[in-house]
């Protein structure tokens, strides 16, 4: 059988996008989250086909638009990648939100804002529009917050890591500048995809994070490797890992929430303060510290990111059972 699924590509910072505006599975939950787990249990198979090769690559993410579970919501999204089906996507959000609206796939309730129901929870946005473009998108996020400091581990043939643990809408390990890691032009990509790997599955067996509220949440499956910023105007920098080679071209919507959360956490930011964060390729997001919050008794932040856009076409793709390769794979 030939199952067919209409997509606009593009990317938000250099980051892809693909939203798939045709072709969605009907799903079973009373929330996002419970069709979340459904999808998974029933359709990863598009997730895979769509994603990986030979369709797709080590950074492809993206993901469908739903009707909300929610009267106060004005969509749902969920999200797909090489990673999996994550509870929150900053940078997908920004893409499939600008992308929706341009091609008239969301119709907001107010002009410039809008309410989205995603697994992680409820999130809010406000857009800035010129004509039928969207020129910025700006995330009112999930409550972020530190779920670890400290947790020690030593990476063979590079050495002892002291790593902090964060979460903005994914758990990611924070690695900050420190004995052998000195920078990331140092490292450079391919030496930083090979050490993620290793530093993720440490990290796992190491820590378990669970989300205080939701423990349908939980488990690193992101790293952050944070570092100066290179760019005038910028106030840090950062290459976050997914996925198996993945390195994230966006400076990373629910990464720079983490960041945000982290900083805070050690003093750094204060409610109300702004951080330019730039990605590994030197694109750019505004974060911003919007409120402190109680996460299930932890302290945290309500972060936001801003960020812009850019679609790049139309894409009809077919995943047809007869090709030896429809469900997808990958090449590590």
């Amino acid at each position: 059988m030939r199952h067919t699924f209409f997509c606009i590509d593009g990317h938000t910072a250099g980051n892809p996008v693909r939203l798939v505006t045709g072709g969605a599975p009907l799903l079973r939950g009373t929330n996002m989250i419970e069709r979340r787990q459904d999808f998974l249990a029933r359709f990863d198979w598009i997730r895979t086909g769509l994603c990986f090769e030979p369709r797709g690559h080590d950074m492809m993410s993206g993901g469908f638009l739903y009707p909300p579970t929610r009267e106060d919501a004005d969509c749902g999204i969920l999200f797909i990648e090489t990673s999996g089906c994550l509870p929150m996507c900053g940078h997908g959000t920004i893409g499939m939100v600008t992308f929706g609206l341009e091609n008239g796939l969301i119709t907001p309730r107010e002009p410039g804002k809008l309410r989205i129901e995603v697994p992680a929870g409820l999130i809010d946005i406000e857009y800035g529009a010129e004509g039928n473009r969207v020129r910025w998108v700006r995330i009112r996020n999930v409550p972020a917050y530190v779920a670890a400091t400290g947790v020690q581990i030593d990476v063979p043939g590079f050495g002892p890591l002291s790593i902090d643990v964060s979460y903005g809408g994914n758990y990611y390990a924070i690695v900050e500048p420190q004995g052998a890691y000195t920078g990331l032009d140092d490292l450079g990509a391919s030496r930083i995809v090979e050490l993620s790997r290793t530093v993720r599955t440490l990290m796992q067996a190491a820590y378990e994070p669970i989300h205080p509220l939701d423990d349908r949440i939980r488990g690193v499956t992101h790293v952050l490797w944070a570092d100066k910023p290179r760019g005038e105007g910028a106030d840090g920098r950062n290459a976050v890992f997914y996925g198996e080679r993945a390195i994230d071209r966006s400076p990373c919507g629910t990464g720079t929430s983490a960041r945000l959360a982290h900083l805070v956490h050690k003093g750094v930011l204060k409610v109300g303060d702004r951080f330019v964060h730039e990605s590994y390729i030197g694109s750019r997001f505004i974060g911003r510290v919007e409120e402190a919050v109680d996460v299930g008794g932890v302290p945290g932040i309500i972060p936001s990111i801003e960020g812009s856009a850019i679609a790049t076409g139309f894409n009809t793709i077919w995943i047809d059972r007869e090709d030896p390769f429809w469900a997808g794979f990958s090449v590590v």
